[in-house]
């Protein structure tokens, strides 16, 4: 263990770099990253199973819509469409992974994208 104390941050650098992300940039890339950490707790990467968590999943999937549903007005359709569209696969994989299926209207996000049908 050494003896010398941690580097601080740059808060004021960190702060100025994020300053210069437009908004929509900073909503999608989340969006992204929730998306991400949702297929991996449903196993949908190359690991399979190893990090399958369908409880963890629901809280990511749910997040994720609700970001959506909040930022549906702000970031144009070209953002917007693609994210639904993952968003809607995620729940579908969610469905079809879970061994006793929610109800329609009541999986994760379906709070605000509505009953999942298909």
């Amino acid at each position: 263990m050494s003896d010398t104390p941690p580097e601080n941050p740059d808060f004021d650098a960190m702060a100025r770099d994020i300053a210069e992300v437009p908004a929509v940039e900073v909503i999608v890339t989340v969006a992204v990253n929730l998306m991400s950490a949702a297929a991996v707790k449903l196993g949908l990467t190359e690991e399979g199973d190893k990090y399958k968590d369908l409880d963890e999943a629901r809280k990511l999937v749910h997040a994720l819509a609700g970001l959506l549903d909040a930022s549906a007005t702000e970031i144009s359709s070209f953002h917007a469409a693609p994210l639904r569209d993952g968003l809607k696969s995620l729940q579908m994989a969610f469905r079809e992974a879970s061994a006793v299926p929610d109800e329609k209207g009541q999986g994760p996000g379906e709070k605000y994208t509505g009953p999942l049908y298909g």
